[in-house]
């Protein structure tokens, strides 16, 4: 099916081999976001012993990376709305190879916390970026679901991630999580260059040197007719920047899905964070505990998937508030466990679930509300300002517990965050327009 616009083409067409393979490529990238963010928590206990740290001072190494993703995701979403998706994701890559490398150099914990912020930049942006790609390069059918496939990839990231790293920290130090971690990281590099192309609706907006030539290059490799001439597009459109999140038409929306990602990642960040060091501090080994964060990964991985399935029979907004509450209540079920390795796995096996789905329910709600010229800059101020969230829950969660604070009630404080995030996207309107389904392509 041949359209006069190419970006109508793609919306309506079903999806090439190549598509299918990129969507796959911002599974695999957001897969290493997964594994470099949960690399510090595999780390914790050994980096805890090596330098003597007390728990609120782990609770603010822990939170470095995520301060980088938050100032990452702000400034590096916009820059790929200016100068594209492709060399945003690997300029990304680049910077994380280099944070995950310099870690295990480290002499001291300040140079180790300001490495794990370097790294943390590039995830931020990476994130921005992928969430577009995943968006607009997949149909009007898939989308949902190939936004809820990338979302998954954090998780399956955290799964394959703990499992090797767990054969790791039994015959190695904790640098070795980060060795692997480089590798990985640095191995996607080629792949993003040979496999995938500049977004074509960023390509008809922006409009650089060469663009027509470029999206019909992209056009054939996904088996489609070239088109003509780029369509008709005012100027005024064009020069539309990323300022335009705080225009009238788009700021009740930034602000309520910025607010609703910001609470819901504190409850996502406390069991993210702390689970490693809160199974150690039961008295399991630091191999164990990092089986446990497996298995919160493992439900999380369960939970992307059927929640992108379930997004072709119901309602986006509804399900991610269905997501939410059963969030909060899976994170104060943890809590009230004993010190037993199979109930803990259990446990954090549904809170994965719940919790990554209404993640996955967030990325596809900041995706299609959204229009193409701020998709990126939308997504990285949303979830850069959410990173908030995730920077203060593993900081405020040390604190409670240097106070004397016992993990049931703890996890009673933190499961509000999902709570919280429920009452701030009912207010988020949707049900027509580009909303419902279909981004804006201005």
């Amino acid at each position: 099916m041949t359209h006069s616009d190419p970006r109508e083409t793609l919306e309506q067409s079903a999806m090439s081999r190549l598509q299918y393979v990129i969507v796959g490529l911002t599974i695999a990238l957001n897969a290493l976001d997964g594994f470099d963010v949960m690399a510090i928590s595999f780390a914790s206990p050994g980096i805890a012993a090596e330098w003597q740290t007390t728990q609120a001072g782990l609770g603010l190494i822990l939170s470095m990376e995520l301060w980088g993703m938050a100032v990452g995701s702000i400034l590096l979403g916009g820059i790929a709305d200016m100068i594209g998706r492709r060399p945003t994701i690997l300029g990304c890559l680049v910077m994380m190879t280099t944070g995950m490398y310099l870690v295990t150099t480290t002499p001291s914990l300040q140079v180790l916390s300001a490495w794990r912020f370097v790294t943390g930049l590039g995830i931020g942006g990476m994130l921005a970026a992928i969430n577009a790609q995943a968006a607009e390069f997949s149909n009007q059918r898939n989308r949902a679901l190939a936004i809820a496939l990338m979302s998954a990839g954090y998780p399956i990231g955290g799964v394959v991630g703990g499992m090797v790293v767990t054969q790791l920290l039994k015959t190695h130090d904790w640098r070795f999580v980060f060795y692997f971690g480089t590798a990985m990281t640095a191995l996607m590099i080629p792949l993003v260059l040979w496999l995938m192309p500049e977004s074509v609706h960023w390509l008809v907006r922006k409009r650089p040197e060469g663009a027509l030539q470029r999206i019909n290059t992209t056009l054939a490799r996904f088996g489609h007719a070239a088109t003509p001439a780029l369509p008709a597009l005012q100027e005024a459109l064009r020069a539309r920047a990323w300022i335009d999140i705080f225009s009238k038409s788009l700021l009740a929306t930034t602000f309520i899905v910025t607010m609703a990602y910001f609470l819901h990642i504190v409850t996502f960040y406390y069991i993210l964070k702390w689970v490693p060091k809160l199974v150690v501090d039961m008295g399991f080994s630091p191999a164990s505990a990092g089986g446990v964060l497996t298995w919160a990964s493992v439900g999380g991985a369960v939970g992307c998937l059927t929640f992108g399935y379930l997004t072709r029979f119901f309602d986006l907004k509804k399900l991610t508030l269905f997501m939410f509450v059963f969030s909060c209540l899976g994170t104060i079920l943890f809590g009230q466990t004993t010190a037993d390795l199979g109930t803990l796995s259990l446990l954090v096996v549904i809170a994965g679930y719940f919790i990554n789905s209404g993640i996955v329910g967030m990325y596809s709600l900041i995706a299609q509300v959204f229009p193409t010229h701020v998709r990126a800059s939308g997504t990285g101020f949303a979830i850069g300002v959410g990173r908030g969230g995730s920077v203060l829950s593993p900081i405020v969660a040390g604190l409670f517990l240097q106070g004397g604070m016992q993990l049931p009630l703890l996890s009673v404080l933190m499961s509000m965050g999902s709570i919280l995030a429920f009452a701030a996207l009912i207010w988020l309107q949707w049900g027509s327009g580009p909303a419902a389904g279909q981004p804006a392509r201005s």
